[in-house]
């Protein structure tokens, strides 16, 4: 460890008190990563002794280190590995993170908001029900996944979370975004205004998730550096994405070939999330799916998952559900417990 010269009348310690070693070697790194950038970046000495991480530094930057540290505590006890671009963006946000730690009276440590360092902290971004772990875990195995489920599901928002999340932990360089814009029935080179002002109103849910999980000047930031891009479906045409996290949402809306150029854009280290409710699909009568096709011709293609979300996944107001109870019980929609097939069938023989 390299000397730190200071100013010894401003010199002070601050502690973190650790439960077990399992603890240390998260807080810290395995191989000591964290411990690394904190005095690579810092002028704060990290010591870890008898059950306690101290920091050593003049007053104002090691409670800088303290707070954020305890931050990432706070997550490493609530099952998060924190990682060197964890600690990166905490030291890079410190003046909005600061204002969200609080002392947890139960312990006398301080405690973070958020379970996962980056995100909004008052959001906490985990599966709530069997069908979302089996979402999240498809994700984390695959690099192409399929997620078909009715509304209020969390297939956008556990979508975007996902992508996030490998965009801070530098899995990946950007975010594409994107969805078909039939929803409302216009071609978009007939709709007047600019071409932001044309396809703001469609691709505004990816917005909403997106703002919902990230600050605002932080998305900006992203945005300006071209690390999130998000667009109508026609303008992936030709393109090539690399090292990209891509989300196709409301894809029960694409036309077979407008999947297909979808699937094919996938470059070098990219992921993908396919998202959509084959029970609201707004293309013209006789038009096939995309998504119903590609779900047909790739099951059991290794390295794309597929996920079927059903009712009992539906985690938005619980009058969602009793609302797609009774719209299935008069026959307007598919049974989202049904088989993929027995759905498809059912939504031909009803002439959709």
């Amino acid at each position: 460890m390299s000397k730190i010269r200071l100013k010894r009348e401003t010199i002070s310690t601050h502690e973190i008190v650790i439960h077990n070693h399992d603890e240390l070697i998260k807080l810290l790194g395995v191989n000591g990563e964290i411990r690394k950038r904190v005095c690579d970046q810092t002028r704060v000495q990290v010591i870890d002794r008898g059950g306690k991480v101290l920091l050593i530094g003049e007053y104002e930057e090691a409670r800088k280190v303290s707070d954020i540290l305890h931050h990432l505590l706070s997550a490493v006890r609530k099952g998060y590995t924190p990682t060197p671009a964890d600690f990166d963006l905490a030291l890079e946000d410190y003046p909005d993170m600061k204002n969200n730690v609080a002392v947890d009276e139960t312990n006398g440590i301080q405690s973070a908001k958020t379970s996962i360092p980056g995100l909004r902290p008052e959001i906490k971004v985990q599966p709530r029900s069997q069908g979302q772990v089996e979402y999240l875990e498809t994700v984390r195995q695959c690099e192409m996944t399929f997620v078909i489920g009715p509304a209020g599901t969390g297939k956008t928002y556990l979508a975007m979370a996902s992508a996030v999340s490998a965009l801070l932990n530098k899995q990946v360089r950007r975010l594409v975004l994107t969805r078909p814009a039939v929803e409302a029935g216009e071609n978009l080179g007939y709709l007047p205004g600019a071409l932001e002002e044309k396809v703001h109103p469609y691709l505004r849910p990816l917005y909403d998730a997106l703002y919902s999980m990230v600050d605002f000047d932080r998305v900006q930031r992203w945005i300006e550096q071209e690390r999130i891009e998000v667009a109508p479906l026609a303008f992936m045409r030709g393109r090539s994405l690399d090292h990209a996290f891509v989300i196709l949402d409301e894809a029960q809306n694409t036309t077979s070939d407008q999947m297909l150029m979808f699937l094919t854009r996938l470059g070098e280290g990219s992921r993908a999330i396919i998202t959509g409710d084959i029970t609201q699909i707004d293309l013209p009568k006789g038009k096939t799916s995309g998504l119903v096709e590609s779900r047909r011709i790739l099951e059991g293609i290794p390295g794309i998952g597929i996920v079927h979300l059903t009712k009992r996944d539906v985690v938005r107001h619980p009058l969602v559900q009793r609302i797609i109870d009774a719209y299935e019980a008069h026959g307007r929609l598919s049974n989202p417990d049904a088989t993929p097939l027995q759905s498809d069938e059912k939504r031909s023989e009803q002439g959709l």
